[in-house]
């Protein structure tokens, strides 16, 4: 049986929309059966999406998905490369109608889309259903959504019965590379070594770039050439599970032992049980090994019976979460800067705790309660931008914390300039594990 493979097109919602037409490309010139993943769901990237559908029942999908399709849509239907993507998130049936008008705006034949529906448990069920399962711990006021994370078999059941694009809302990321191969070589679901292989590659290929050198360059310790233009990751699926990772053609990037190793171990909590709905595999005694300039073989995966039950995060209102910065430059800045950090604390510290940060002298390695802001000596820094930050329950609170922060640019101290505020809707989530057998999925075409 000929080799199956599968390209990655994004490894996020809002990753580069250029990046799939060079492994669409590659994928055709290499010949053979192949398919395209999206990975275009975070965690919180669905929760944002629930809210979105809130106020507008026909959004809630993938907001970039027409410039993700558009450059695609028509080679991959021409040369038979389904698109697997979960850029469904909130709203999949909305999804696959907006790949419907795109390609009829393109002047291709209508495709045959699939949507696998189950994930969302925001419905009156499944919020009963997570509530049994969450115990006290669950919130009814404050419930916003609930998914839950499917799985491959699905996805394999849509393509076998023809589909061209299957649409999906929460989905395992490695699922997405994982229907494709169990629809490709009929893999049973208990075929427990190959469904792990594949797995695991479908985990090096969700992140899109990571893999192909993106998160691995580091100038003068880990050299990734042309990263201006890096190549998204391609998998060569085997019949035992067992893959070779390379990139897109003509591109930037680099894939080799060390991408691959530190791509296998993101996320990793247990290397013995990764656990995702399809399969528990055990990569501890996997190999690793370079067969060629960009070319990464991976084997030796073993797989487990997977669990009985399912994850399932649900979200919650979280109030609100407010930002803002100001700048101080030349002499004196940093002490300028700390003293209008004072002022805020001043005017707004009795209403919540504050989190500040001087960019330019401590930010990412600061702590929420300013114990390293305190023990860090004054400097000289002479550009230094303020940066505070605050949750809250109430709207309004947040709203004047950020016109507190605006009133320091004629309120002092002096120099202040180049104010920016924002604020966000806030979410927290709970996770619990739900029998399988009480979520069902469906695939419906459209």
């Amino acid at each position: 049986m000929q080799t199956l493979a599968v390209g990655c097109g994004a490894g996020f919602s809002g990753d580069r929309v250029d990046a799939a037409l060079p492994v669409v490309k590659t994928l055709i010139a290499r010949g053979g059966p192949a398919a395209l993943m999206f990975e275009n769901l975070a965690e919180r990237t669905l929760a944002h999406q629930q809210l979105i559908r809130r106020a507008n029942p026909s959004l809630g999908y993938e907001p970039l998905l027409e410039l993700e399709l558009g450059p695609i849509l028509a080679d991959c239907l021409a040369h038979s490369i389904p698109i697997i993507g979960n850029f469904g998130a909130a709203n999949p049936q909305g999804a696959a109608l907006c790949i419907l008008k795109l390609a009829e705006k393109l002047g291709l034949p209508k495709p045959r889309i699939a949507v696998v529906l189950g994930d969302d448990l925001s419905t009156q069920q499944g919020r009963t259903l997570v509530k049994q399962h969450l115990h006290g711990a669950f919130d009814e006021a404050r419930f916003v959504c609930a998914n839950a994370y499917l799985g491959a078999f699905e996805i394999a059941k849509a393509l076998q019965q023809g589909a061209q694009v299957v649409v999906t809302g929460r989905v395992a990321d490695p699922s997405l590379l994982l229907g494709p191969a169990i629809a490709h070589y009929q893999w049973s679901a208990t075929d427990w070594d190959k469904l792990a292989g594949a797995t695991m590659a479908g985990h090096l290929l969700e992140c899109g770039a990571q893999v192909s050198g993106g998160y691995f360059a580091d100038p003068g310790k880990k050299e990734v050439p042309g990263l201006e233009d890096v190549g998204f990751p391609i998998a060569e699926i085997f019949e035992d599970g067992s893959c070779v990772i390379s990139k897109a053609d003509h591109t930037g990037g680099l894939v080799d032992c060390r991408t691959v190793k530190e791509q296998l171990l993101y996320e990793m909590h247990d290397p013995a049980a990764y656990i995702t709905p399809d399969v528990v595999a055990d990569i501890t005694q996997a190999k690793v090994e370079q067969i060629g300039p960009d070319r990464v073989r991976l084997s030796g995966v073993k797989g487990h019976a997977r669990t009985s039950t399912l994850k399932v995060l649900a979200y919650f209102d979280g109030g609100w979460f407010g930002e803002g910065e100001i700048s101080y430059a030349g002499p004196n800045a940093e002490a300028r800067a700390r003293l209008a950090m004072q002022v805020m604390q001043k005017r707004m510290g009795r209403h919540m705790p504050l989190r500040f940060d001087l960019i330019g002298l401590t930010s990412i390695l600061g702590d929420d309660g300013g114990s390293m802001l305190t023990n860090t000596p004054v400097t000289r820094a002479s550009d230094v931008r303020l940066r505070v930050a605050a949750k809250h329950e109430s709207l309004a609170i947040i709203e004047l914390l950020l016109q507190e922060l605006t009133a320091l640019w004629t309120g002092g101290p002096a120099g202040g300039g180049g104010v920016r505020v924002a604020k966000r809707q806030r979410l927290s989530n709970l996770a619990c594990l739900i029998p399988r057998e009480m979520i069902p999925a469906t695939v419906h075409f459209v």
